[in-house]
């Protein structure tokens, strides 16, 4: 058994990379889409940022995970790898067909699903964390709007007698500023996600683990209080190696196919769907990154005019959001039955 909790912990870090690697459009696509830097730069620039976050940030979100949402005294390791295995398999469904879907909420919507699978409704901590996270879908990306938006007027007001030329030399320097704060902003909140998941598996396991010493004695945990340095460093190693090696199908829909930008819009756009992201994270919300970005670059697309956004494209992505957390879920779950079958409760 020790084994097989080992078994998932890298399946959680797993998980993690795939993150990484399916949100990376989400921290690469403006500044790729408005030719500040190559694909290969980007990546390496976003990368080192998603690791850095792990010296800036608390762990609010991990904590929300870990005990927020689901009742720890049914979590067994079968609720975890079942809900570890939802978000994967939706992730990689999305990503195949260049949809920037919420892992987030994938990895929410799977472990939700396992646990009602295994325990019914009442395995779901109804309050003020579910709240947060469902009221979230939808205000993340209206508040990434209204920031995108609000950015990019008070840019044009700033720089209105400023040479369009003059404008986005400023703005190519400043996007290298606006692309690592979002950077640090998504390893900020994605990271702490799969930190939440790997300290409820160990917490749930802790009497199994509690006579072990050695290597094995770093992952014994009474409580999910606490988040051992070493799960912080690893969850983000892994969303940082996910985000170098990028999601390529992905950066071109959120790069150049919602709305064309140039350096001054990709500026605004990181920038406003950082602080919204920022702001969540300090509050202990799990949000989605790639909801806020999506947000954010339509707002700023809609200072041009309204129909320089592709609002049927919008209304795709909108519905991918919409089903990801049942979709997640429904995966989970079966995951759960199945695992419950071949490998017992």
């Amino acid at each position: 058994m020790v084994y097989y909790v080992l078994a998932i912990v890298f399946v959680a870090f797993v998980f993690d990379f795939i993150n990484g690697f399916h949100d990376s459009a989400n921290s690469i696509a403006t500044i790729v889409g408005t030719r500040v830097l190559s694909p290969f730069a980007a990546v390496c620039w976003a990368a080192f940022f998603n690791f850095a976050a792990a010296f800036f940030f608390t762990t609010a979100v991990a904590k929300a995970i870990g005990k927020g949402l689901i009742d720890l005294n049914i979590v067994t390791p079968n609720v975890i790898l079942a809900g570890l295995l939802g978000a994967i398999i939706w992730d990689l469904v999305t990503w195949f067909y260049g949809i920037p879907s919420s892992s987030s909420h994938a990895l929410i919507g799977g472990y939700a699903g396992a646990a009602v699978a295994k325990a019914g409704w009442a395995a779901l901590l109804w309050g003020k964390k579910w709240i947060e996270t469902l009221s979230f879908i939808v205000l993340s990306p209206l508040f990434g709007l209204l920031l995108g938006f609000v950015l990019m007027v008070a840019v044009f007001w700033i720089f209105h007698w400023t040479s369009p030329g003059r404008v986005n030399r400023v703005f190519r320097r400043g996007q290298l500023v606006s692309s690592a704060l979002f950077s640090l902003a998504h390893g900020s909140n994605d990271a702490q996600k799969t930190m939440g998941i790997v300290v409820g598996l160990l917490v749930s396991v802790g009497p199994l683990l509690s006579q072990e010493t050695g290597f094995l004695r770093h992952f014994y945990l009474q409580n999910a209080d606490h988040i051992p340095t070493w799960v912080i460093l690893s969850a983000h190693t892994a969303i940082a190696l996910g985000t170098l090696f990028g999601g390529w199908r992905i950066v071109h829909t959120m790069g150049s196919r919602i709305t064309k930008l140039r350096p001054v819009g990709g500026f605004c756009a990181e920038g406003a769907g950082a602080i919204a992201i920022i702001m969540a994270t300090f509050l202990g919300i799990p949000v989605s990154t790639t909801h806020t970005i999506t947000g954010a670059i339509v707002g700023v697309g809609a200072t041009n005019r309204l129909s320089a956004v592709r609002w049927g494209l919008a209304g795709k992505i909108v519905w991918a959001w919409v089903l990801t957390i049942p979709a997640a879920a429904a995966l989970g779950a079966v995951s759960y039955w199945i695992l419950r079958a071949t490998v017992g409760a």
